[in-house]
Formats: structure tokens, sequence, C-alpha cells
């Protein structure tokens, strides 16, 4: 069995400046997640600048969609977290500026991981892509890790 390591974090964590859900960060996807039940839920429309290929959205931009659904899921359960493997299946492309849903549930939960799962649809429901990733538990030594929903509100 791996020795999953003990991760420790020494960072504000209330700075909101992260590039998927901070709302201070002027080049952010500024994500705002609600819970439903044992998801979460956004909602994404991408623009030009979000591309690829001309009128796609970049892979990596639909892969940061989905991480940060499944670290906000995470965060969640209270725990402060960072990804420590992903793994994405694009289903089909998908063209800019249209409307996505992203979500993102907790398959298991570990002691010092925790796995989840999302997917990123259009609106009438087609999957665009799934994902999987384990999010590692971290220990915030700024002391700041008793604020993650303070900081993260639209969890």
């Amino acid at each position: 069995m791996a020795v999953i390591p003990k991760v420790i974090l020494n960072t504000d964590l209330n700075e909101g400046f992260c590039f998927g859900c901070g709302q201070n960060n002027p080049l952010g996807l500024k994500l705002h997640f609600t819970r439903d039940g044992e998801t979460i839920r956004t909602e994404f429309t991408a623009e030009k600048m979000h591309q690829g290929w001309p009128g796609l959205l970049h892979g990596g931009i639909l892969g940061c969609l989905l991480d940060e659904a499944m670290s906000n899921i995470a965060y969640a359960t209270g725990n402060t977290c960072v990804t420590a493997s992903i793994e994405i299946r694009q289903r089909q492309p998908v063209r800019v500026e249209v409307p996505l849903v992203i979500t993102a549930w907790i398959t298991r939960q570990r002691k010092k991981l925790i796995e989840t799962a999302g997917k990123v649809a259009l609106q009438d429901g087609t999957v665009i892509a799934e994902s999987t990733a384990k999010q590692f538990i971290a220990e915030n030594q700024a002391g700041q890790g008793d604020k993650v929903k303070e900081t993260r509100k639209h969890v």
C-alpha cells in the first residue's frame, strides 16, 4: 500500500486569488458553487479568451473547471485539500460561449485522502467531460484552515 504523505501548507487561504473561484482574481474564472445534497454545482460560460482551437474551449480550462469543482466538494467536508492526482476524459469538444454545468461529488473519504468525481455537461445534460481525482487532506500551519468556509462562501 502506498504511503500518503503529510501535506503541510503555510499560506493565507483568505486572499481570494484562486484562479478558479477567487473573486479577487481579475483573470480568474470567478466560479461560484452551491451545494445540492451530496454534490456541488456551478455554471460557466467560456468566452473567446478561453479557447484553444478557434471557437473551442481549451482543454486546460476544461480541466480547471473539473479540478476546481472536485477540490471544492472536498473543502465542503471542512478539510483543507490539494489535488494529488486527477484524470479527465473528454467525451466531445465544446464551443466557447455555450453555457456549461459543472458538478462534483465525493466517492470515498479516508483519513488523509478524499476521492472525488465530477462532470461538465451542457444545460440539456449532454456530458462533455468526466473526471476523478484524489485530494490530499492538508494541514495549514498558517492557522487559516478553519477559515476556508468563510473564503469559499459558495460551498
